[in-house]
C-alpha cells in the first residue's frame, strides 16, 4: 500500500483534448465542510497535462461561489466533490444557483463517496455524470471532452442574463470569434498588475477585489495564466485567493490561459468590459520575467509587484520589467529584506510612487486602491 507521504504517480503530458470546438473549461470546486484538497488538486494536474483549461476555485466553497465562477469563466462543466454525506443537500442546490445565475445548462458533475442508492436521486435532480472514489483517468477526461459545445446564445428563458451573456462574448473574443458589430467601450481606468512569480499579485487582486466590494465599487479582473506548451492545458488558479461566498457578484472575475505575452485578444476583451459598464478594470498577467513588458501596451497605468530578496542592485539597474513601472508595490513588506528593497527602489524609481503592502492581512491595501482608483 502506497503511503500518504509518497507522490501520487505521474501521468505522460499528452494532448487529450485535440480537435474539439475549444480549450475545454472545467471549474473545479470543493463544497462545504470538506478541508481536504489533495484529491482534487491531482485531478487539476492530470487535466492540465492533457490539455484541459482547469479553473481551480479553492476549498469551502458554496454552491452560489460555484454557479457564480462556472459562469463568468464560460465554464463548458462544473466538477464538484464534497464529504460529510452532504451531497444530497448541495448538490440540488447548486443546479439551483446554476439556474439562477444564468446558467441552466450548465454541466455538473460529481464525485467522491456516494451511495449507490443516492445516484439515481441525483442524476434525476440533473447531474450529468457521478464518479465514483478510484475513477481513472480517460473516463474523467472524456466526460469533459463530451461536455465542450461550440461557443452558441445562451439560453434566453425566461430572460437573457447579461453577466452569462458576458460571460460568452469574452469566450468569442478570446477565440478571434466576436462579431465586428458587437459594441466595445474602452474602460475608463486598466490598471496592469505584474511581477515575477511569487510576488503576491493575486493576493493582492484579492484584497484589492474585498476592499472595492466594501466600497460599491464596479470592478472587473481579468487574470492570465500559462498555457502548456506541451499539452495546451493551464491551471487557472488566480480566482481561488478571492473569497467569493463573502465577495458573491461583487466583482467580475475572469481567468484566461494565454501562450508567453500574446495579449492580442485583450483590447477586445476590454472593450465588452467597458461596454457593460465596468469603468475599472484591473489586468494580472502571467508570473513575468525580466524582459516580459507587453502589457503596456494594452494598460493605463502598469503596477509592478516586487518582494525582499528580488536580487541586487545590479537587478535593479537592468532594462525591463522595472522600467515600466508607474507605482511600484513592495509586496510582502514584514519579510526580512524590505527596508533595503525599498532603498534600492528609490535609486530606480526616479520619483514614481512606491507604496509598501502585505497583501495577506490586507495592509496597505486601502493606500493603494486610492493610488491607482481614486475617488
Amino acid at each position: 500500500m502506497r503511503a500518504t507521504t509518497e507522490p501520487t504517480t505521474a501521468i505522460e503530458k499528452k494532448d487529450r483534448c485535440g480537435g474539439l470546438p475549444h480549450r475545454p473549461r472545467v471549474l473545479l470546486g470543493k463544497m462545504g465542510l470538506d478541508g481536504h484538497d489533495r484529491g482534487v488538486k491531482l485531478i487539476a494536474r492530470l487535466l492540465r497535462d492533457s490539455g484541459v483549461h482547469v479553473i481551480y476555485s479553492g476549498l469551502w466553497q458554496t454552491p452560489r461561489s460555484l454557479a457564480i465562477g462556472a459562469r463568468d469563466e464560460d465554464a463548458d462543466c462544473i466538477a464538484c466533490s464534497m464529504m460529510s454525506n452532504s451531497h444530497l443537500v448541495l448538490v440540488p442546490r447548486l443546479l439551483d444557483e446554476c439556474r439562477k445565475v444564468g446558467r441552466p445548462d450548465m454541466i455538473v458533475n460529481v464525485g467522491g463517496i456516494i451511495p449507490q442508492e443516492d445516484v439515481k436521486v441525483l442524476l434525476a435532480a440533473g447531474v450529468n455524470q457521478i464518479f465514483h472514489t478510484g475513477a481513472g483517468l480517460d473516463p474523467i477526461v472524456e466526460s469533459v471532452r463530451v461536455a465542450v459545445r461550440d461557443y452558441a446564445p445562451l439560453p434566453s428563458t425566461p430572460t437573457p442574463h447579461p453577466t452569462a451573456q458576458l460571460g460568452r462574448m469574452i469566450s468569442l473574443a478570446h477565440a478571434n470569434r466576436l462579431d465586428a458589430k458587437i459594441t466595445r467601450v474602452k474602460p475608463k481606468r486598466v490598471i496592469g498588475i505584474t511581477g515575477a512569480p511569487g510576488a503576491g499579485k493575486s493576493t493582492l487582486v484579492a484584497a484589492m477585489a474585498r476592499e472595492s466590494v466594501l466600497r460599491g465599487s464596479k470592478l472587473a479582473v481579468i487574470a492570465f495564466d500559462p498555457m502548456s506548451p506541451i499539452t495546451s492545458g493551464a491551471l487557472l488558479g488566480d480566482r481561488l485567493r478571492v473569497d467569493f461566498n463573502a465577495v458573491d457578484e461583487g466583482i467580475f472575475y475572469r481567468s484566461l490561459a494565454i501562450v508567453g505575452e500574446d495579449y492580442s485578444t485583450l483590447n477586445d476583451i476590454l472593450g465588452l468590459l467597458g461596454a457593460a459598464g465596468y469603468n475599472d478594470v484591473i489586468v494580472e498577467t502571467v508570473g513575468a520575467g525580466q524582459n516580459d513588458v507587453a502589457i503596456r501596451h494594452h494598460v493605463d497605468r502598469c503596477i509592478v509587484v516586487v518582494v525582499p530578496g528580488m536580487g541586487d542592485s545590479v537587478q535593479m539597474d537592468k532594462a525591463g520589467l522595472l522600467e515600466i513601472a508607474d507605482l511600484f508595490v513592495a509586496n510582502k513588506a514584514d519579510h526580512a529584506g524590505e527596508a533595503k528593497l525599498v532603498r534600492e527602489l528609490l535609486d530606480v524609481a526616479s520619483g514614481r510612487p512606491i507604496l509598501e503592502t502585505i497583501a495577506t492581512q490586507g495592509k496597505g491595501v486601502v493606500e493603494l486602491l486610492n493610488a491607482i482608483f481614486p475617488v
